[in-house]
């Protein structure tokens, strides 16, 4: 997406190299910077320390991470340890275990000499199909926002934490409906929830949106239900890092909040996901397994100084800090999910392609 005048992908390869870029989003919005991925160990810190975030942009960076190991060793055992290690990162994505999963499928039947081009191969598929994948979830959900435009007022719409371009490789799962609406001359708004404690939408989506030439307003996590009661959101639209068989969703921290607020204020709640996110192992969201991450980042805070991004104490010396990454919102707060095979009002509606129509004989 764009970046000034440029277009990036939030991950790429050099082709016919062992060579991994990446744009570091601890850096955002504040600093734009490339970092390279050039072993196993790179590939599981930026997951761990989240240069790169969001579910599929985790799957897409950790299938690289496989393929980097390969090429420094090559055995089998480096494989196991590889997937391993990267699941181990950040166990709440599904997509992560979904790319692992892919790629040792892959490769299982490969030849040594041949296993790691095979697995730098399979990895920009997996990019590429990200990209096709979020193009047409943006392209699918557009009517959502289209059948809202009334052309006296913009569309407004509310998302929380960044599943934009730089959660995936390209396009973005949430943020795709409002680049295509943008695109194509509708009139339409955007809420941008800050996200605390990382501030991912402050940060991330505002960065993005602004780039695209979005019109977008920052607000503070706790003002969205304030808005909705006010009639000044048309529609919320987040992604999500697991959906389970049933529906539940698996998101950002808070977004269980806006879920609740929404349904109490008739606003229509749209969850866009590939369905790579779907985990059909899983009967409901209470079997997620909640990443709990450092105190650190609820009691500092990101910003920049003179000097360049710094980070500020903002809580009493010595105050204590729980730090859940996620929550689980119930399938029943849920308007409709949208994937790359259409939107529906269930999982199961959207979670394969619709059958073809039948034609007479």
């Amino acid at each position: 997406m764009r970046v000034g005048d440029a277009w990036y992908r939030s991950i790429w390869r050099e082709r016919d190299a062992a060579r991994v870029h990446a744009i570091d989003q601890t850096r955002l919005p504040h600093a734009f910077e490339v970092f390279e991925i050039s072993t196993l160990e790179d590939a599981v810190r930026a997951i761990a320390d989240m240069q790169v975030r969001g579910a599929p942009l985790i799957g897409a960076t950790a299938a690289y991470g496989v393929a980097l190991a390969l090429a420094a060793r090559n055995t089998p055992e480096d494989l196991d340890d590889a997937a391993r290690r990267l699941f181990e990162a950040r166990p709440t994505a599904v997509n992560l275990r979904w790319a692992l999963d892919r790629m040792k499928r892959t490769l299982a039947t490969v030849p040594a000499g041949e296993r790691v081009d095979a697995a730098f191969a399979e990895a920009d598929r997996i990019c590429d199909e990200d990209a096709q994948v979020n193009e047409a979830i943006g392209d699918h959900a557009l009517g959502l926002i289209r059948e809202r435009a009334n052309g006296s007022r913009p569309v407004n719409v509310l998302t929380h934490c960044n599943a934009g371009w730089l959660a995936t490789v390209d396009w973005g799962t949430a943020l795709a409906p409002i680049y295509k609406a943008f695109d194509a001359g509708v009139d339409v708004h955007v809420w941008v929830d800050e996200t605390r404690p990382r501030n991912q939408g402050a940060s991330l989506t505002m960065w993005e949106l602004m780039n695209h030439g979005v019109p977008c307003t920052l607000i503070v996590d706790n003002a969205g239900g304030h808005l909705m009661q006010r009639g000044q959101v048309d529609l919320c639209i987040v992604g999500s890092d697991r959906t389970t068989a049933n529906g539940d969703v698996c998101n950002k921290i808070g977004t269980y909040l806006k879920a609740l607020a929404a349904h109490d204020n008739g606003v229509p709640f749209f969850v866009a996901l590939p369905c790579s996110t779907i985990d059909a192992t899983l009967a409901s969201g209470g079997d997620i397994p909640i990443e709990e991450r450092g105190e650190a980042e609820v009691l500092t805070m990101a910003g920049a100084a003179t000097q360049g991004p710094c980070r500020v104490d903002i809580a009493a010396p010595g105050a204590r800090a729980a730090n859940p990454a996620f929550d689980v919102t119930p399938a029943r707060l849920v308007t409709g999910y949208v994937t790359e095979h259409g939107a529906g009002a269930s999982i199961d509606a959207v979670s394969a392609p619709a059958p073809a129509a039948a034609t007479a004989s």
